[in-house]
């Protein structure tokens, strides 16, 4: 009896073992595999963003969506005196969806302090719960603040994503 015991309990944890070491390795796979898409995206982030008050019409040419007439419509309307009065102009010409993918490559940012609740729900891929958490920490100190705050409810990837569309 002692043997059958033994020989369970070895079996047990030998397949224990053998599922813990398969986990981890997995485990390891997926980071690795994930690390680069997010440095990937925000580095693209990064380097996409470009302030509508700052633009230029040839910088607009460039862009996809943006026709000369669009284009000399948005360098008239500079400065925007928030991302709602850009969206403004942006909705004479385009649809919803057109409006909403140029404003992920185009965009007035957001004052964290001063920015309206409209304006805020036009950052592009913010969710209603995300809208309250801008809004609940204000005033913000400074852009550390923020990444902290925000770095509470989204990973840091999406923290640097939302930084190319607020200012303070």
């Amino acid at each position: 009896m002692r043997k059958l015991t033994f020989t369970v309990l070895a079996g047990s944890a030998l397949a224990l073992a053998a599922c813990s070491g398969a986990n981890d390795e997995a485990t390891d796979e997926t980071a690795t595999a994930e690390a680069p898409a997010a440095d990937t995206a925000e580095t693209t982030a990064a380097t996409t963003v470009m302030d509508a008050n700052t633009v230029t019409e040839e910088q607009l040419a460039a862009m996809d969506g943006v026709t000369p007439e669009l284009a000399a419509a948005i360098v008239a309307g500079q400065p925007y005196e928030n991302v709602t009065a850009f969206n403004t102009v942006l909705m004479e010409t385009l649809d919803e969806d057109q409006a909403a993918t140029l404003r992920e490559t185009l965009f007035v940012p957001v004052n964290l302090n001063t920015g309206s609740e409209e304006d805020i729900k036009l950052i592009p891929g913010m969710t209603e719960k995300m809208e309250h958490e801008f809004m609940e920490y204000r005033p913000y100190e400074d852009m550390n603040e923020f990444n902290r705050e925000i770095g509470k409810y989204v990973d840091e990837a999406e923290v640097a994503r939302f930084r190319n569309y607020v200012t303070l």
